[in-house]
């Protein structure tokens, strides 16, 4: 039995889930199943604790049991305990929700948490910090936890609320906002629990509410905070414009960027764990007038599939993009404005050719997204580590399959096309309007035609659109004016309606909620290469792309709206 214990550990692959390896040593599945395990969870973005459970290694209660035998603490069922108000009263709303955690029993100076989970070591810290007590972790289910947490904390308006109050109340003893130059008095004033619990809230409820970036915005006399979801910004209640230097540099600190420099940009990185989800924040300090503008992408793992028959490609494109990308050798190319899911398709594209026998290398900046089996290299041009520099590298790497973020200059655009000449498939992207668009931009970086035609398999052009909030999506008859901007007839829709979202609580009475992709895929094909070999110019190109076959981005966006995906309004905005 011991020699079987020994043989699991050998075998084990280096796993970030401690659930995996608490499997592993257990002997309920072996390193083969952790794996794929481990790729579920990076395709999917589903916790891997569910992966367990809905595969069938564990039940539930098994989970729980194996998890508090590891932790070292009690077993309990949250639905035949009852918690009396001043017990609940010892966790703010806030913190509550933020940690996914209920008060179950208070003694002076100590409480007891009912969690569903692992928790880390650095949550425990911090709440044992905002707490002000002693911490006693028991185990319970999930959904009893999430159910308590709703009951006794009410809705998140009224937690933001109240966490902005408690701030502001605080703010005066504890001198919050007095300008100082003084690295230490900064340090204290970050630090403070109310500044730490309201940070804590702010990342919380952008993750809840998808948001994609949060913008922490110092002007003369106000300070913003706004959170962009599904393209567009939303602004938070402001907290009073003295708050602005803790509250960043409470940012700062997270991110472990010196909170005393404030002439220079900065960049960092915060991992944490926000209400059971596995978070990566990635962090921007820019100096202003009036202050530090401080800018975070928040990459959650579980909004995020890394399944290319998720990613919403109309099924014909998504049929001719899987041959081409298992091609041994040639250039594929993303191409779309900042934000149009570039980097996601990319990933999708790696994912589902990472494979045993195949090396991948990806030159990234910043690396987004960590993918196991894949040697994933950040750019960083301050020290001359630039595109071009790493992919010259990369050669010397004996790969298979490269990745470069992006091609910017002729010097990167030509080791790809040499890359490709020496037997590699390479994915890129680049900033153009239409994927014909990718071919003259190469040619008008001086690369030679008859190498873009000779070495590139296929540009796809992609946006991100709003779709139409499904709990107030509303029919209407399209008038004559709105089919002439889309250049449509009354006959080729029919009697078919239009939607629109009229606005409601779920989506904040904008009317969206959620994105999706539209696409369109140039194939190079001989009629094409012989164009770009002939210098043409870019309508060119696309018209007799369309001749044999292509969509065109706006004709894929025009059948998002026939089938009541999204609006006009969306389409004509992003095509």
């Amino acid at each position: 039995m011991a020699d079987d214990v020994t043989q699991r550990q050998r075998q084990k692959p280096d796993l970030l889930d401690p659930i995996l390896d608490l499997a592993i040593n257990h002997g309920i599945i072996n390193a083969q199943q952790a794996n794929d395990l481990t790729e579920a969870h990076v395709r999917t973005g589903k916790p891997i604790r569910n992966l367990i459970i809905d595969v069938g290694f564990l039940d539930e209660e098994a989970l729980l049991s194996l998890l508090a035998g590891y932790m070292g603490c009690e077993l309990v069922d949250l639905t035949t305990i009852d918690i009396p108000p001043h017990v609940r009263s010892a966790v703010p709303a806030a913190v509550a929700r933020m940690y996914n955690v209920v008060p179950i029993d208070v003694q002076p100076g100590s409480v007891t948490l009912a969690t569903s989970g692992l928790v880390d070591p650095l949550a425990t810290d911090e709440l044992m910090f905002v707490l002000a007590r002693d911490i006693t972790f028991v185990l319970a289910r999930e959904v009893d936890v999430i159910h308590r947490v709703n009951e006794y904390y009410g809705d998140d308006s009224a937690t933001v609320a109240e966490m902005l109050s408690t701030v502001i109340e605080e703010d005066t003893t504890l001198g919050l906002g007095d300008e100082t130059e003084d690295e230490k008095a900064i340090a204290e004033q970050a630090g403070a629990a109310p500044v730490v619990r309201y940070v804590n809230l702010v990342l919380y409820q952008a993750v809840k509410d998808r948001a994609s970036d949060i913008h922490f915005e110092p002007f003369e006399k106000e300070f913003r905070i706004r959170y962009r979801i599904d393209g567009a910004l939303y602004e938070m209640t402001p907290p009073p414009r003295r708050l602005a230097l803790p509250i960043i540099s409470r940012v700062k600190v997270l991110a472990n960027l010196n909170i005393a420099e404030r002439r220079l940009p900065q960049d960092g990185r915060i991992a944490m764990t926000v209400a059971g989800h596995q978070v990566d924040l990635r962090v921007s300090c820019l100096p202003t007038q009036f202050g530090e503008s401080v800018v975070l992408r928040v990459l959650d793992r579980s909004n995020v599939s890394l399944d290319m028959h998720n990613l919403g490609i109309p099924e014909d494109v998504l049929d001719t993009l899987m041959m081409d990308i298992e091609k041994p050798n040639g250039i594929i190319i993303v191409t779309g404005p900042t934000g149009s899911g570039k980097t996601t398709t990319l990933y999708a594209c790696l994912n589902t050719i990472n494979t045993v026998d195949s090396k991948l290398l990806t030159a990234e900046e910043p690396v987004e997204y960590n993918m196991d089996g894949i040697i994933q290299v950040p750019i960083n041009s301050l020290v001359g580590n630039t595109f071009a520099r790493a992919l010259r590298a990369f050669l010397r790497q004996d790969p298979d399959i490269l990745m470069v973020g992006e091609i910017r200059d002729l010097e990167t655009a030509e080791i790809a096309i040499q890359a490709s000449l020496t037997g590699h498939l390479v994915f890129s992207t680049l900033h153009t309007n239409d994927a014909a668009g990718a071919v003259t931009r190469l040619i008008d970086m001086d690369v030679a035609p008859y190498l873009v035609s000779s070495t590139l398999e296929g540009v796809l052009a992609q946006r991100l659109v709003r779709t139409i909030c499904s709990n107030c999506k509303t029919p209407y008859v399209p008038d004559d004016e709105t089919l002439q901007r889309l250049s449509m007839r009354r006959e080729q829709i029919g009697d078919r309606p239009f939607y629109y979202g009229h606005g409601c609580s779920q989506c904040n009475n904008s009317g969206y909620k959620g994105r999706k992709g539209i696409f369109e895929y140039l194939r190079i094909s001989e009629p094409i290469r012989q164009l770009i070999n002939d210098r043409q110019p870019t309508l060119i190109i696309r018209e007799k792309a369309r001749e044999l076959g292509m969509r065109t981005i706006r004709e894929d966006g025009v059948r998002n709206v026939l089938d009541g995906y999204t609006t006009v309004d969306e389409i004509l905005r992003y095509t």
